[in-house]
């Protein structure tokens, strides 16, 4: 097998004449339109003196233009950066001075970031709008349509993600050829894709997930992607009668529950609804059966190593889990300090190791050699447990991980006890600084509009459930959680808010929040 990720890709690109990109205002891309405008996009980083190995940053809005840039980094060997459209220029500014890219292109609405280009001394500085105007385009359109890809080893990179920097510097997890192939393959065989299949894709395309997990599969596969700039829960409705599948986050499905045209009749030709990159509520999992028959497939994956276990296509989709390591993926919780390995149902760090997982972090060695064991796992850094059946759980974060008093706090546990009280939507519980304690536990809280649920009925119910010192010593009421764009809550944030609440009010309270 060709170790060359775009090669792999390609072995569907044989029919030209059919549809692998069509976009809401009738605009649609064949197959031979991505094989000539992925050459395009290579020749035109090849004029601008790319060699393989050289980064190429993108801050772009989503539009088909951008994947076939990505699908000519490939060609060319180039890494590609793509960089989430809301950074900031100084953030960009960070990004580019870390990765050093040989090219940057951004939105040109944005000339602030040519600035931040600038003073990061990147060489050249491109556009690229999302309705295809832009420098980089016009290269492209005038380039040839013909291309000699690179010569790649399964090993050579092919991307860098910089993960989220909720803590400390960011790091760029480099992922290589065959970690984005091997997940592609897996994924394929693992969710049934083929060339019949039809994709609504509502993700972004700086993320993983819509730009390997959805893309790299749906291309592979041959199949088509209903090519959507945003999340439209109206057009997306309209759009399920014509499609077989839709990847996204647990606010899609929540958006579309909330939606009344989402009926058993609406998704009728559906075969396949897969949450991921954020932790799907079991309330939302067991309405989404309720009202349309179909079970979502919930699965888990990371930055560092695309997707490493999912919920079977055949077989019980337990809610609140993640399901099973994927083929040739194998998954151990282990003691977070020891790395001693637990026994089955114990709660640890949850640790990979397999042809997805990356080889490390960029220009950060001591970083990457902290983070993976002499055997090779990789720390993923979230806590979890495997069930009886094999089913993988995660119950959070470990840098989540509260100790009260001495005692180890799993938030997962006390946020799933808190969301089965009546008149609560969804929960976060942080641990936050408590002078006696060390942390307190403390509970941030979503009701249901004009639900009469307070803080005495949480507790409550708490007592009934929980052991004394894992109860929240306050609870405080939010119109909603922060997020960030791939819909996980940003407890960062939260512990910001509230690091303080101990020093100066130290008997539990109700708070509102105003958004």
């Amino acid at each position: 097998m060709t170790a060359h990720l775009y090669a792999q890709l390609a072995k569907n690109f044989s029919d030209g004449s059919k549809v692998a990109f069509e976009q809401p205002n009738g605009v649609f891309h064949t197959y031979a339109d991505v094989e000539a405008g992925a050459a395009r996009y290579a020749n035109a980083l090849i004029s601008l003196d790319v060699e393989p190995g050289d980064r190429i940053a993108i801050q772009v809005e989503k539009s088909v233009d951008a994947v076939l840039l990505n699908l000519g980094c490939l060609r060319a060997g180039a890494v590609l950066l793509p960089l989430n459209t809301a950074y900031t220029a100084a953030e960009v500014g960070y990004f580019l001075s870390d990765a050093k890219p040989r090219i940057f292109v951004h939105d040109p609405a944005r000339p602030e970031l040519a600035e931040a280009a600038a003073m990061a001394k990147v060489a050249h500085v491109e556009t690229m709008a999302a309705n295809g105007m832009g420098s980089l385009p016009q290269r492209a359109v005038a380039a040839p349509a013909a291309f000699a890809d690179a010569t790649l080893g399964p090993n050579d990179p092919a991307a860098i993600l910089y993960t989220s920097g909720t803590t400390g510097r960011s790091k760029g997890a480099v992922l290589s050829q065959e970690n984005l192939a091997s997940n592609a393959r897996t994924l394929l065989e693992y969710w049934r894709f083929t060339p019949d299949d039809v994709l609504i894709h509502a993700l972004p395309i700086y993320h993983a997930h819509g730009l390997f997990v959805a893309i790299n599969t749906l291309l592979m596969a041959g199949g088509r992607m209903l090519f959507l700039p945003k999340f439209d829960a109206e057009l997306i409705l309209k759009l399920m009668p014509g499609a077989t599948s839709l990847m996204g986050v647990p606010t899609f499905y929540t958006r579309l529950l909330a939606h009344s045209g989402l009926t058993r009749e609406a998704t009728a030709q559906m075969r396949l609804f897969i949450s991921g990159s954020a932790p799907l509520l079991v309330e939302t999992h067991r309405a989404w059966r309720e009202r349309t028959g179909h079970v979502i497939l919930e699965r888990y994956g990371m930055t560092e190593t695309g997707m490493n276990t999912s919920n079977p296509y055949d077989g019980e989709r337990v809610a609140g889990s993640v399901g099973f390591p994927l083929p040739g993926v194998s998954v151990r919780i282990a003691n977070p300090t020891t790395g001693q390995r637990l026994g089955g149902g114990e709660i640890g760090m949850i640790e990979v190791k397999g042809p997805n997982v990356f080889s490390g972090y960029w220009r950060m060695p001591e970083r990457t050699k902290a983070e993976f064991r002499a055997d090779g796992y990789f720390i993923t850094g979230d806590l979890g447990k495997i069930d009886a059946r094999g089913y993988v759980h995660i119950v959070g974060r470990g840098k989540d991980l509260i100790i009260s008093g001495g005692l180890n706090v799993y938030p997962k546990e006390i946020e799933t006890a808190i969301d089965a009280v009546p008149g609560v939507v969804e929960s976060a519980v942080i641990g936050t600084p408590h002078p006696d304690l060390g942390e307190g536990v403390t509970a941030i809280v979503v009701r249901e509009k004009d639900a009469a649920v307070d803080e005495m009925t949480i507790v409550a119910a708490l007592e009934r459930t929980l052991a004394k010192y894992k109860q929240p010593k306050r609870v405080l009421f939010v119109n909603e959680l922060p997020r960030n764009t791939m819909g996980k809550v940003q407890k960062n944030v939260l512990r910001d808010v509230y690091g303080e609440i101990y020093k100066t009010t130290p008997q539990a309270t109700s708070l509102e929040l105003e958004p």
